[in-house]
């Protein structure tokens, strides 16, 4: 049987308080993700107001995203990546 962990892509652009703070959380949590800084792919940037998203950081894990510094989201993805 095969469990395959969800991707995690949190973007961030440079200088953002609640980008550090996300990265760090994920991190001290043992959350895997991977980073897109839309500083250096400003089409990142245009897919995600695009999306509807207006502020940094943008999380999107599987099915679910949100933006801004959300602790309480990364409790559930560190949750969801222990039951997995």
């Amino acid at each position: 049987m095969e469990i395959r962990i969800m991707s995690i892509t949190i973007y961030t652009c440079n200088d953002c308080v609640q980008c550090h703070a996300t990265k760090r959380a994920m991190e001290s949590r043992g959350v895997e993700f991977e980073m897109v800084n839309v500083d250096l792919v400003p089409e990142a940037a245009d897919a995600l107001r695009e999306q509807g998203f207006r502020q940094l950081p943008v999380v999107i894990a599987g099915e679910t995203s949100w933006s801004g510094f959300r602790p309480d989201m990364i409790n559930r993805l560190q949750t969801q990546a222990a039951n997995a």
